[in-house]
């Protein structure tokens, strides 16, 4: 089986699977596991690499509005693969290619594949989406196994946190123009023991003001642009000018604003989830014993970073 995976989460569940050497396409930004970097890349961006939160935003909005595709799909590659399974998503236009940039590719392939559309909302709709990949690429077995192993880590994390006190977590997901994390994210942060301070589990990312932020007072601030590693959030929080009011905020004043490798652990809906919830525990109760990887997936900001750029007045 010749496989395409046009989005990050999935070449990781493909790999999981133990289907690597079967995965012929890919796209840009599946950078994991390392070996992935190594594959075709199938799928550019139409917005320029590297630029800052407020570019991207600009330009996102521009080609939208423009009504074309935020993606541009190697038609001459994919036909030359001959895939017999496409994996794409239509959650996000933003974030992915979506089935609409695959119609002019697919419409000239002697031998149309198999392509399987994820959407999840919530960490249940990953884990099925994971045994939805194992059937279509006869790893059922797999899969199970890897779901189940998923669901069993985050029930124990629940277990561990259950009793203990719930801080307020305000999760940024994009710092200019500000967005709060949604979907499956106000969900892992309950699952960890804590209390989204603006959005709910299944709600999809929305723009907030800074005024609404904050109103919210949050005990913990998350920034978690997504799409970004670990360096890319810190260089992302360093370059922006904060709101008048944000040294005054409970997490800001005392040192509870954090860095989250959300690339990794978070905004990629695939097994790494698992992971992040962890690391989420680990950092509202720091008593708890979690793996290396996950005590190191999320980063505070230091006192140096938090004021560097805040506003005064």
């Amino acid at each position: 089986m010749r496989i395409c995976s046009l989005l990050p989460s999935a070449t990781e569940i493909v790999y999981a699977l133990g289907l690597g050497e079967q995965l012929a396409g890919v796209t840009h930004e599946c950078d994991f596991p390392p070996e992935a970097r190594a594959k075709p890349a199938l799928i550019r961006p139409r917005t320029q690499l590297g630029a800052g939160a407020a570019e991207i935003d600009r330009q996102v909005r521009e080609i939208v509005a423009r009504g074309e595709s935020l993606y541009v799909v190697d038609d001459e590659a994919l036909r030359s693969i001959a895939p017999d399974l496409i994996l794409t998503q239509d959650l996000c236009h933003v974030c992915a290619a979506s089935p609409e940039d695959l119609t002019a590719a697919l419409a000239r392939m002697a031998r149309p594949p198999l392509v399987l559309t994820l959407s999840p909302q919530s960490l249940a709709d990953v884990w099925r989406d994971i045994r939805a990949v194992g059937k279509a690429t006869g790893r059922e077995q797999q899969a199970e196994t890897l779901a189940s192993g998923l669901e069993s880590r985050v029930a124990a994390v629940q277990r561990a946190v259950a009793g203990l006190p719930r801080p307020r977590v305000l999760c940024l997901e994009w710092l200019d123009p500000p967005y709060v994390a949604g979907h499956w994210v106000p969900e892992m942060v309950a699952a960890a023991g804590g209390v989204d301070a603006i959005n709910y589990a299944g709600v999809p990312s929305f723009q907030i003001s800074w005024e609404q932020a904050l109103a919210s007072q949050p005990e913990v601030v998350l920034v978690m642009p997504c799409g970004y590693a670990l360096d890319a959030v810190l260089q992302e929080y360093r370059n922006m000018k904060m709101p008048p009011g944000w040294l005054e905020l409970p997490a800001v004043r005392c040192g509870r604003v954090f860095a989250a490798d959300s690339s990794a652990y978070f905004s990629r809906p695939g097994p790494r989830l698992a992971t992040g919830i962890e690391a989420l525990a680990k950092l509202f109760h720091p008593a708890l014993e979690v793996s290396s990887e996950a005590g190191t997936a999320i980063l505070p900001i230091t006192a140096e970073t938090r004021s560097a750029r805040a506003a005064s007045v």
